[in-house]
């Protein structure tokens, strides 16, 4: 546990780290015995296991019978919100798995995602990836984390001297990715997709990748990593933190050297 801080929080932050670590065990025990495992189709490109299912529910009863007054949201289970009289200030969101498509079929490219928003602002995140026992951590105005070491964005001053990470779903306008893809390119860079967001934005943060870019991503996905890139030095698309728990929005996250650049292909590729 980083040590370097106290948050005004009642140990909401500390209780997570635990939260989180217990949930991508469970999580990492369906993975080992996909044999097993009961999936369904929510839609295209759109699937939901028991995984998914059972791992979103044991953290939604442990954040509920810890602080059973703050509202969760998650993209399973959608929004539970305790009684107005009740009601603190603290919104949890959670992925229980973000990278479902590569979870049910075997691919090592996935995690475990919780996100703390205070008062319209995200307070912290936490982005676990069991398979590899990674957890970047981010928080507000303190810095971000892997295993509990400092980690920072890439220096890369152009896109040729990294990898963009790009994503698109079933929300995605049509032709968007194949313009981003073409954008990068042309302008001497290499895409990257591993087909978890949240995943990619820690690498963000870590400085594996030189940036991201999605036309559109729900609140669960990308509210925890986009806080890991800007406390890691890294620059974001500021968004009012209130519609995006609503609607989930556009997310361009990068070093601060190729942000401009990754903004405005994103900017031409969502024409």
């Amino acid at each position: 546990m980083i040590d370097k801080y106290r948050l005004d929080d009642d140990g909401r932050y500390e209780f997570a780290v635990s939260v989180i670590r217990e949930a991508g065990d469970l999580a990492l025990r369906f993975f080992d015995n996909l044999k097993d495992l009961v999936i369904e189709k929510k839609g295209h490109q759109d699937l939901v296991s028991q995984a998914d299912k059972e791992v979103e529910l044991y953290i939604r009863e442990s954040l509920g019978k810890a602080f059973p007054e703050d509202q969760i949201i998650g993209e399973e289970g959608g929004n539970s919100m305790p009684n107005d009289s009740q009601k603190s200030e603290f919104v949890w969101v959670i992925d229980p798995i973000d990278g479902t498509a590569n979870f049910v079929s075997g691919i090592p490219a996935w995690c475990v995602v919780i996100a703390l928003v205070h008062k319209n602002s995200v307070l912290a995140g936490l982005i676990l990836d069991p398979v590899r026992n990674e957890l970047f951590e981010g928080v507000a105005g303190v810095g971000s984390f892997l295993n509990h070491k400092p980690i920072y964005v890439s220096k890369s001053k152009s896109l040729s001297d990294g990898s963009v990470a790009v994503g698109f779903s079933n929300r995605s306008k049509p032709g968007f990715i194949n313009r981003l893809v073409n954008l990068i390119v042309d302008d001497g860079g290499v895409f990257y997709r591993n087909a978890s967001g949240a995943l990619s934005l820690a690498y963000v943060a870590a400085g594996r990748l030189i940036g991201y870019s999605e036309d559109h991503m729900n609140a669960w996905d990308y509210l925890a990593g986009q806080l890991m890139v800007k406390e890691a030095g890294g620059q974001i698309e500021e968004q009012d933190i209130s519609s995006v728990l609503v609607s989930g929005g556009r997310v361009v996250a990068a070093a601060p050297g190729v942000f401009d650049d990754i903004q405005k292909i994103t900017d031409h590729a969502m024409k």
